[in-house]
């Protein structure tokens, strides 16, 4: 998924950022308010991990401008604060769910998890096509019980069209949620990916090419 971290902390910023890249998203980092509002309102994204305090523009600032524009991205809000009236007003103004710092990485992933699943409108972490299972905690697929062999980009793309179950998506739209902004995205490398996941998915989610528009991806049989 494409994630946005808005996080002033150096230290905090980097290590959140390495770690969900090493869960196979694509992630742009702001470490300011103002511009992360300035990119929220032109990039879309399927979750933003977003500190209170920022410099430029705090963080209620920036999700009340979001909310008031009628995006619903899901938002997790960090905060350093743990008095009880921040945390209620985190989610009075739209936040989605909040951690307060210190936190532990297995509850922000786990957050996460949750966050992207909703956004999808699963209610589990595993998504049975056919003989495919697509497991998110585990971060695995099977096919008939076989593991799958996904490298990161390979497993993401999966994601993608199993999230996306039945919708036309563009290349670009594949790229934005694939790739970084610092990352060559070339439509080559989309149908570079899309053909090694084919053959290794078989018949259990057929994706095919939309002449001129892109990709659509079809499930045979599904639950979750």
């Amino acid at each position: 998924m494409r994630i946005l971290v808005v996080e002033d902390d150096a230290d905090l910023g980097d290590a959140i950022l390495r770690r969900l890249r090493r869960e196979g998203h694509g992630v742009d980092w702001q470490r300011d308010g103002q511009s992360a509002d300035e990119v929220l309102r032109y990039q879309s994204y399927e979750l933003v991990v977003l500190d209170i305090g920022l410099p430029r523009k705090d963080g209620f600032s920036i999700l009340r401008g979001l909310r008031q524009r009628g995006d619903r991205t899901p938002v997790l809000m960090l905060t350093a604060r743990s008095q009880i009236e921040d945390r209620v007003d985190a989610l009075d103004v739209g936040a989605d769910d909040y951690l307060s710092k210190p936190f532990d990485f297995r509850e922000f992933d786990a957050r996460c998890r949750a966050l992207l699943r909703r956004s999808q409108g699963l209610a589990s972490g595993v998504t049975t096509l056919g003989g495919l299972v697509f497991d998110r905690a585990a971060k695995s697929a099977t096919l008939e019980g076989v593991p799958l062999e996904l490298p990161r980009r390979e497993y993401r793309l999966l994601e993608i069209f199993i999230g996306n179950l039945g919708k036309t998506l563009s290349k670009d739209d594949i790229a934005s949620q694939l790739f970084d902004f610092d990352d060559e995205a070339g439509s080559n490398a989309i149908e570079l990916y899309v053909g090694r996941l084919r053959r290794k998915i078989g018949g259990a989610v057929t994706i095919r090419t939309l002449r001129c528009l892109g990709y659509v991806a079809e499930a045979h049989g599904s639950n979750g």
